[in-house]
C-alpha cells in the first residue's frame, strides 16, 4: 500500500452536549455547529494538498510530457480540495466512563460549542444530559471542566473517522421468541432509514407493532461481530449479510418452543384465528378470533342506495368480541383497529349491531368496507381503583358475522319497547319483578315464588337474575356513565377502553392533545392525525396525510385537501388541451374553464356541398373553428362552399346579382350529370360516373337533367342558405364526409348521446381524417347533442 492511500481525514473536538433537538434525531445521528463544518472543509484541503504534493511528478518546464502529468495532478487536487468524503462517520467518546461509539452526522446546525445526540447515542455512551439546559453567561472557571462556553452538559469528544463498508454483520437477540417474520423486514427498513453506521457491542432497538393505547413492541439486539474485523463498520451503499444467533443454547430453546407454539395459532388453524376475507351480503360468516387479534373482512358489493345492517352474534354469552368498520376510500385506506375505526360496537352485549344509512357522508366515495373482528384480551391492570387481574384465555371466540339490507320497516330490537309489546295471549299479564307474561288467575303464586328467588336489577338496568347466584354477584354498574355488564372480564374491557388508568397519546403523531377514552383517540387517528394513510389524488399513492394535528392548515380546510395534497398538487404539468403550465391542484377548475369554452364554443359550419368533408372557417387541432378565417384562409363567397369547392366557380368578373355565378353552376350539374368525372370513388348521385358506382338508375340526357337541378338553382335564386349543393370532390374529402355521417349515426354512453353532424365534420378535418383522433377532438372540444348551440 502506498503512502499516499494511508492519509486520512483529521478532525477532532471537545464538545458539550445538549439535550435540545435531540428527541427528534433517529438512529445514530449527530447535530455539530457549523464551525465544525469549516475547520473539516479546511482539514480536507490540507489532506488533498498533502495528496497532491506526494503524487505530483517532478515539474520540468522543458519536459512537455512531465509537465501534462503535472498539470493533470494539479487540476485533481484542486476538484478535492473543498470535497467532504462520503457518508460522513464520527468517532464518539465519553472521557467520563471511556465508552466509544460511531455516529453519522444529520447536519450542521448546532449552537457553537454543543453537539447534539440522538436518544441513542446518549444511552450507548451513558450520558445524563439535563432536560432543558439554558445558556449562563460566559464564566471562566479553569477547575470546572463541566462548563464549556456557557453550556451545562457533560463534555465529549468528537472524532472524525472514515470506516470501512461492512459486509457481514452478527446480531443476537436479548430476549426469547423473536421470529424471523417478526423483525425480518422491520430491522431492514430501520437500519436503512436511521443508521449510518454500526458499532460493536452496542445495543440496537428496533421499534415493532402498535398496541392498543399506544404501546409499541421492541425488539433488542446485540451487535456481535463485523466482516472486516473492527469495532465498527459503514452500512451506507454496501450489501450487508447479517446472521442473527441466539445469545446460548436456552435462549434458542425457548425461542423455538414459542415459535412452535406460535405455529398452531396461526390464522386458519384450528386454534388460531380465522383467516378473513371477502364478506358476501347473502351468506354469513362464521369464524373464530383470539383474544387480541383481528380477524379482517372486506365488504365490496352492496346496494348503495339502501340501509346496510352489519351484525356480529358471539358464541354463548361471549360479550367481549367487538365490531369495527371503516370505509376504504381516497381518505380513508387503514383496516380498522381497536384505536382506529370509523364504526364500532363495542358494547357488553354478546349481539353487536351497527346500521349505516345509504346518507352517510362517511360512506362518500367508498369503494368497499373494511369490517374486523376483535376479542378484547384481559390484561392484569388496575382501572379506577379494582383490581382486575385476569388470565388470558388462550380459547379462541367463536362468532358468526351477516351483512344484510334490512327491510325499510323493520324497528331495531330496543328493550324501551317492552312495555308496549302486547300480551301473547288473552287475560296475560307482566310480572312486575321478572317482566314475563303470565296468566292472570296465576299472577298472585307466580309473584310470590318470584319474588323469593329472583331479584330485579335496583339500578334499573331492567335485568333479573337468581338470588345468591354468581350471574348477580357479578353484575356492574359504571359509575362514570350508564354502561353495565356481567362479569368482571366485560367490567375489565368498558374500563380500559373507556376509562384507561393512564390519559391516552398517539403514538403515530407529535400532537399535544390527550384522550380520555380509546373512542376519543380512534376519532383523532382517523380524522386530523398526520398519520392517517390517504390516497393522494395528485401522486396516487398511499401516504400519510401530514399536517399539523393542534394548527389546522387553514387552505388545507378550505380547499377540502390534506396538506399532503396541498404541497403535492403544487407541482405543474402541462395541459393536455390548451398546452399551458398549471398546478396540478388547480387543474381540476382549468379544465372546468375547459368544460365552460367547450358549451360556449360555435359549432363549425360545414361546406354546403353535400359530398364535401370540410368547413367553412377550418377548424384547428387546439378546438378553434374559426382558424382558418382568422388567418385569412376563408371561404371568400358568400354562397356557403368552402374555398375547395369555390375554386373551380371563380370568375372575376362584377356579378352583383349572381346570375352568372347560376349558369356556371348550372353548366357544371349538367357536365357532371351527362358527362361524368370520371373519378372510381365518385360517390356524388348527381353525376354520371357516381350513379353508375352507387347503381342509381342510368345515363342521363340533358333533357331529363334540367328538372333534376332546378330546385337547387331556385334556392339559390331566393337566397336560400339551407339547399344543398352536389358537386365532385376528391377521394380524401369524400372520405371525411362518409367518416363524419358515420360518427354522427353513433349513440352509445361512451360518447353520451353522440355529437351532431357538423361538429363531426370538424374534427375530421382538425384531424386530418384520424377516426380516433377525431374521437378524442369531439371528446375535448365539442357538447354533445342538446348540450351545445345549434345553427
Amino acid at each position: 500500500m502506498t503512502e499516499s492511500s494511508q492519509l486520512s481525514l483529521k478532525w477532532s473536538a471537545q464538545l458539550s452536549v445538549t439535550s435540545t433537538r435531540s428527541q427528534g434525531l433517529p438512529g445514530d445521528k449527530i447535530l455539530l455547529p457549523p464551525s465544525a463544518l469549516e475547520a473539516l472543509l479546511s482539514a480536507s484541503s490540507n489532506l488533498a494538498a498533502e495528496t497532491a504534493r506526494q503524487d505530483l511528478p517532478s515539474y520540468d518546464p522543458y519536459n512537455s510530457s512531465t509537465y501534462s502529468a503535472y498539470r493533470q495532478a494539479e487540476s485533481q487536487y484542486q476538484d478535492q480540495r473543498q470535497q467532504l468524503p462520503h457518508p460522513l462517520t464520527f468517532r464518539l467518546v465519553n472521557p467520563e466512563n471511556g465508552r466509544v461509539v460511531y455516529a453519522g452526522i444529520r447536519e450542521f446546525s448546532a449552537e457553537e460549542g454543543e453537539a447534539v445526540l440522538s436518544p441513542f447515542l446518549q444511552e450507548t455512551l451513558g450520558l445524563k444530559v439535563p432536560e432543558g439546559s439554558k445558556k449562563d453567561p460566559v464564566v471562566i472557571d479553569e477547575t470546572d471542566d463541566r462548563l464549556v462556553n456557557g453550556a451545562h452538559g457533560p463534555t465529549i469528544t468528537v472524532h472524525v473517522k472514515q470506516l470501512p463498508k461492512g459486509t457481514f454483520v452478527k446480531l443476537r437477540p436479548l430476549e426469547a421468541g423473536y421470529d424471523v417474520e417478526d423483525w425480518k423486514a422491520l430491522l431492514e427498513q430501520h437500519l436503512r432509514q436511521n443508521y449510518t453506521t454500526l458499532t460493536n457491542g452496542e445495543v440496537l432497538i428496533v421499534p415493532g407493532g402498535r398496541g392498543m393505547g399506544g404501546k409499541k413492541e421492541e425488539f433488542r439486539f446485540l451487535v456481535d461481530g463485523f466482516k472486516p474485523e473492527t469495532d465498527g463498520i459503514c452500512i451506507v451503499d454496501t450489501d450487508l449479510e447479517v446472521d442473527i444467533e441466539a445469545l446460548n443454547e436456552e435462549q434458542a430453546r425457548e425461542t423455538l418452543k414459542r415459535i412452535a407454539a406460535k405455529m398452531t395459532r396461526l390464522p386458519g388453524t384450528d386454534q388460531g384465528s380465522s383467516a378473513g376475507g371477502d364478506l358476501d351480503i347473502f351468506k354469513a360468516q362464521q369464524g373464530q378470533v383470539l383474544p387480541g387479534e383481528y380477524v379482517d373482512y372486506q365488504l365490496s358489493a352492496w346496494d348503495k342506495g339502501q340501509t346496510l345492517e352489519l351484525e356480529l352474534s358471539g358464541e354463548g354469552d361471549e360479550d367481549d368480541v367487538d365490531l369495527l368498520i371503516s370505509p376504504l376510500s381516497a381518505t380513508q385506506r387503514a383496516k380498522p383497529r381497536l384505536d382506529e375505526w370509523k364504526f364500532a360496537d363495542l358494547d357488553g352485549r354478546p349481539k353487536k349491531r351497527i346500521r349505516l344509512a345509504p346518507t352517510n357522508v362517511e360512506l362518500e366515495g367508498a369503494e368497499a368496507l373494511y369490517v374486523s373482528v376483535h376479542a378484547f384480551a384481559p390484561v392484569d391492570v388496575q382501572t379506577n381503583g379494582d383490581a382486575q387481574g385476569q388470565d388470558a384465555p388462550v380459547r379462541p371466540r367463536h362468532f358468526t358475522l351477516r351483512a344484510r339490507h334490512p327491510n325499510p320497516d323493520e324497528v331495531v330490537e330496543d328493550g324501551s319497547a317492552q312495555d308496549a309489546e302486547a300480551p301473547p295471549n288473552e287475560g296475560d299479564v307482566r310480572c312486575k319483578n321478572c317482566g314475563q307474561w303470565v296468566p292472570q288467575r296465576t299472577l298472585m303464586l307466580h309473584e310470590n315464588f318470584c319474588l323469593r328467588n329472583n331479584i330485579l336489577c335496583p339500578k334499573g338496568c331492567g335485568q333479573v337474575f337468581q338470588k345468591r347466584s354468581p350471574a348477580f354477584e357479578q353484575h356492574w354498574h359504571c359509575p362514570h356513565d350508564p354502561a353495565y355488564g356481567n362479569g368482571g372480564l366485560s367490567r375489565q374491557k368498558h374500563n380500559a377502553l373507556y376509562h384507561p388508568r393512564e390519559v391516552l397519546r398517539c403514538s403515530e403523531c407529535a400532537t399535544q392533545e390527550t384522550f380520555a377514552s380509546v373512542p376519543a383517540l380512534a376519532q383523532h387517528r382517523t380524522t386530523t392525525c398526520p398519520a392517517k394513510l390517504i390516497l393522494c389524488r395528485f401522486c396516487h399513492l398511499v401516504v400519510p396525510q401530514e399536517g399539523d394535528p393542534d394548527g389546522p392548515n387553514a387552505e388545507a380546510l378550505l380547499s377540502g385537501m390534506t396538506p399532503h395534497e396541498l404541497a403535492d398538487g403544487a407541482r405543474t404539468t402541462e395541459c393536455h388541451l390548451c398546452n399551458k403550465i398549471v398546478r396540478l391542484r388547480d387543474m381540476e377548475t382549468h379544465l372546468k374553464n375547459h368544460d365552460l369554452d367547450r358549451h360556449s364554443r360555435p359549432p363549425p359550419t360545414p361546406c354546403r356541398n353535400v359530398n364535401c368533408g370540410r368547413t367553412l372557417d377550418v377548424c384547428s387541432k387546439s378546438g378553434d373553428t374559426r382558424a382558418g378565417s382568422r388567418m385569412g384562409q376563408g371561404p371568400g363567397n358568400d354562397i356557403g362552399l368552402c374555398s375547395v369547392c369555390y375554386g373551380p366557380l371563380y370568375v372575376s368578373m362584377y356579378d352583383p346579382e349572381g346570375k352568372a355565378l347560376r349558369r356556371r353552376i348550372e353548366r357544371r350539374y349538367l357536365q357532371q350529370l351527362v358527362t361524368g368525372c370520371g373519378k372510381s370513388w365518385c360517390r356524388d348521385e348527381f353525376c354520371k360516373t357516381g350513379r353508375k358506382s352507387l347503381g342509381v338508375g342510368g345515363n342521363v340526357t340533358t333533357k331529363d337533367a334540367l328538372p333534376m337541378i332546378k330546385p337547387f338553382l331556385d334556392g339559390l335564386a331566393r337566397g336560400q342558405a339551407t339547399t344543398p349543393l352536389h358537386f365532385c370532390v376528391d377521394e380524401k374529402s369524400q372520405k371525411q364526409r362518409i367518416l363524419a355521417e358515420m360518427l354522427a349515426a353513433e349513440d352509445g354512453p361512451s360518447l353520451k348521446g353522440g355529437y351532431s353532424l357538423e361538429w363531426c365534420i370538424g374534427a375530421l378535418e382538425a384531424e386530418k381524417g384520424d377516426l380516433d383522433g377525431a374521437r378524442q377532438w369531439l371528446k375535448n372540444w365539442a357538447p354533445t347533442r342538446g348540450n351545445g348551440s345549434k345553427r
